[in-house]
């Protein structure tokens, strides 16, 4: 999980009473309705992008005369849908942290049968989120994440049937002198529609090696318990 960075001098940690315990309880309660709910619209940014490609397929696929342009333009589609559910995942993620950092530190203590040690001061690590709210992953790093967990299927698919589009329609490829003539666009040479998409692939792959290489670092942060989630 992700969160913000605990100060430097943490406090002891506060001994809660039963109306403080309560309170915190409902607390915990918000925060999984509110993940929950954000989690259902990243769900739906992902089927309309996946329903828009499947139109996109069937239009480009319904004969061989059929043009590949809609494979091209589904994708400034999903481009608008993966920003949209980047945006919603930052907002779930800061619920998501909140949540697992409850779990962690009040009732995970609670239901251990032995003497379960956690930092002190994580009250005040959870304050302070509270009080100064903010996001806990950039735009780079969510962006990301969606492509590594979803979007990279859809991407693919994409790039797989415009591909094999240019391959077999309007009729088998017999030179590769034609690839390029069939990816042109009007006026726009074949060769440059070509780069575009492979620009376009390899921006993808930059955003999810840079959320991979951010995992990487949280999880070494995780192991010595010092960021929440």
């Amino acid at each position: 999980m992700d969160g913000p960075e605990p100060c430097a001098a943490q406090k002891p940690r506060k001994m809660l009473d039963s109306s403080e315990i309560t309170a915190l309880s409902h607390l915990y309660r918000g925060e999984v309705y509110r993940s929950t709910i954000w989690r259902t619209r990243l769900d739906t940014t992902t089927n309309w992008a996946v329903v828009t490609l499947g139109i996109a397929l069937s239009i480009s696929y319904s004969s061989p005369a059929a043009s590949p342009l809609p494979l091209i333009l589904v994708g400034i589609l999903i481009l608008f849908f993966l920003m949209q559910e980047a945006r919603r995942y930052r907002y779930f993620n800061v619920w998501r942290a909140r949540c697992r950092w409850m779990e962690t530190h009040f009732f995970a203590p609670m239901l251990h049968d032995g003497d379960l040690h956690m930092e002190e001061g994580w009250q005040q690590t959870l304050a302070e989120d509270y009080w100064k709210p903010r996001y806990h992953v950039s735009l780079w790093v969510a962006i990301g994440r969606r492509i590594r967990r979803n979007y990279v299927w859809i991407l693919l698919i994409q790039s797989v049937a415009y591909i094999g589009k240019l391959l077999v329609h309007p009729e088998p490829l017999t030179a590769p002198v034609q690839l390029i003539e069939r990816a042109g666009v009007g006026p726009i040479h074949g060769g440059l529609v070509l780069a575009a998409g492979a620009g376009y692939c390899a921006a993808w792959s930059v955003a999810a090696l840079i959320s991979w290489r951010d995992d990487q670092r949280r999880a070494q942060m995780r192991r010595d318990r010092t960021s929440m989630g």
